[in-house]
C-alpha cells in the first residue's frame, strides 16, 4: 500500500537523491515531492513494522516524519 509522509529538513534535490539512495534497498521506489510543504516522501509500506523501520530509518539520515 503506498503511503505519504511529511517529512522535516527536506529542502533539495540532493536531501531527495540520499533519501532514495539510502532507503531505496529497504523499501523499494521512493517519491519525493519538493514542491509540497512540508515536503512529502511516499514510499509502499506492507505492514506496521515495516511502516516503523522507515519511519525510523528517515530519522537516523536526518528526516524526522512528523505527519502521515
Amino acid at each position: 500500500m503506498k503511503k505519504t509522509f511529511k517529512a522535516k529538513n527536506i529542502s533539495c534535490m540532493k536531501c531527495a537523491n540520499l533519501i532514495k539512495g539510502s532507503l531505496e534497498d529497504d523499501f523499494g521506489a521512493i517519491e519525493v515531492n519538493l514542491e509540497s510543504s512540508p515536503k512529502e516522501v511516499t514510499v509502499n509500506i506492507e505492514n506496521e513494522e515495516q511502516e516503523a523501520t522507515f519511519k525510523a530509518e528517515m530519522s537516523s539520515i536526518g528526516f524526522e516524519i512528523i505527519e502521515e
